[in-house]
C-alpha cells in the first residue's frame, strides 16, 4: 500500500524540507507522509530448519529426540506391514527381514535430518562414495583376525574345541553367505543408530568423547535384552562400542566399524559356531564346544563374556591407535 501512495503522489525536491507556517512554526508531517516513509518488514519465511537452527543455535537434544521418534515410527510401520508375512516365512527369512527393518529404521530418518540440518547424509558416518571400500575391508580383516586371536587363546587354554563339521556341500556356502548379509545389516543398524547421527548431533552439544561414553554405555545396556547375556558381556559390548567410536574418529566414517562388526559376528555365529552375545544361531559350520570355568569360556554369553575379551579390547585400542594416528572425523 505504501508503494502505491508514493507512486501516485511523488514529492518534489523542494518538499523534502517542509516550509515554515505563519509565525515560523513548522507544521507536523501529515499522517500520509509518516505512513509512506515507515519501513515495512518483509514477511518471515517459515521452514523446519528455522525451528531447529535459530540465530543462537538450538540444543542437540530436540534434534536427537526427533530422530529417535522418527526411527520408532518407521520401525512400527514396518512391523505393521510385515505382520502378515510372518506365517509365510521360515526362521531364516524372518530373521533377515527383522535385521533389514532395524537397519532401515535407523538409517532412513537420518535422510530427513540431513534435509533439516542442511547437510549431506554422508556427514553422519556412512558416505556412499566410500561404501565397501578400503576402510570396510580393513575393518573386516581386523574383525575376523582379532576374533581368531581370542579363539586361539581359548583353545590354548583348553577351553574351546572346534568339533566336527555340521554343514556339508552347498549348504556350507549358502549359510556362509546368509550370515555375511545378516550381520552386515546388523552392523548398519547398531553402528549407525549408536555412532551415526546420534554421535554426530550429541558431539556438537557435549563434544565427541562425552557423547561416545554416553552412547557406548547405552550400547552395552541394550544388549541386556539378549537371552543368555551376562554382566561381563554387557561391559564388553559397551567397551567394543567405545572402541568403534575411536575407529570413527580416526577413519572419518563408520565403514571400518561396520566391516569389523560384520566379520566379528560372522566369525562367532557361523565360522567358530559359538554364542554371540548370548545367542547361538542355527546353521553354523561346526559342532564346537567349550570346557572350563565361565570366567574363561564366557558361558552362555560366548567369547564376549570371557575375561580374555578385556585384554583383547585393550590390545585392539593400542594397535589401532598406533596404526591410525590422524583424526579425520569432522566436528564443525
Amino acid at each position: 500500500m505504501s508503494g502505491t501512495m508514493m507512486e501516485n503522489k511523488p514529492l518534489s525536491p523542494s518538499s523534502a524540507e517542509p516550509e515554515s507556517g505563519p509565525g515560523g512554526v513548522t507544521p507536523k508531517p501529515s499522517p500520509e507522509h509518516s505512513f509512506a516513509e515507515s519501513p515495512v518488514e518483509a514477511p518471515r519465511e517459515f521452514s523446519l530448519r528455522r525451528i531447529f537452527r535459530g540465530p543462537e543455535g538450538i540444543s542437540a537434544l530436540p534434534r536427537w529426540l526427533l530422530y529417535l521418534a522418527m526411527a520408532w515410527v518407521v520401525f512400527e510401520a514396518e512391523a505393521w506391514l510385515a505382520a502378515s508375512l510372518q506365517d509365510q516365512l521360515n526362521y531364516f527369512r524372518w530373521r533377515m527381514l527383522i535385521e533389514a527393518r532395524l537397519a532401515i529404521a535407523a538409517i532412513l530418518p537420518a535422510f530427513a535430518m540431513a534435509r533439516i540440518e542442511g547437510r549431506p547424509f554422508g556427514e553422519f558416518g556412512l558416505p556412499w562414495r566410500r561404501a565397501f571400500g578400503r576402510n570396510f575391508w580393513m575393518g573386516a580383516l581386523w574383525g575376523i583376525g582379532s576374533l581368531s586371536v581370542l579363539m586361539l587363546a581359548l583353545g590354548v587354554c583348553g577351553a574351546y574345541r572346534f568339533g566336527a563339521l555340521s554343514l556339508h556341500g552347498p549348504r556350507l556356502w549358502k549359510f556362509a553367505a546368509y550370515y555375511a548379509v545378516l550381520f552386515l545389516l546388523t552392523g548398519f543398524f547398531e553402528d549407525f543408530l549408536m555412532r551415526g547421527y546420534s554421535q554426530w548431533v550429541l558431539a556438537r552439544s557435549v563434544n565427541f568423547w562425552p557423547a561416545a561414553v554416553l552412547l557406548s554405555t547405552a550400547f552395552g545396556f541394550i544388549h541386556g535384552a539378549n537371552p543368555g547375556e551376562a554382566k561381563a558381556g554387557l561391559v564388553a559390548a559397551g567397551l567394543i562400542g567405545f572402541f568403534f567410536c575411536l575407529t570413527l574418529r580416526r577413519t572419518g566414517d563408520l565403514w571400518w566399524a561396520v566391516g569389523f562388526h560384520m566379520a566379528w559376528d560372522w566369525g562367532e555365529s557361523y565360522f567358530y559356531s559359538v554364542p554371540d552375545s548370548g545367542v547361538l544361531l542355527p546353521g553354523h559350520l561346526l559342532n564346537s564346544y567349550f570346557y572350563g570355568p565361565v570366567w574363561l569360556t564366557g558361558g552362555s554369553v560366548g567369547p564376549e563374556g570371557s575375561y580374555l575379551i578385556f585384554v583383547l579390547i585393550g590390545g585392539l585400542w593400542v594397535a589401532f591407535d598406533r596404526t591410525y594416528r590422524e583424526v579425520k572425523y569432522k566436528e564443525d
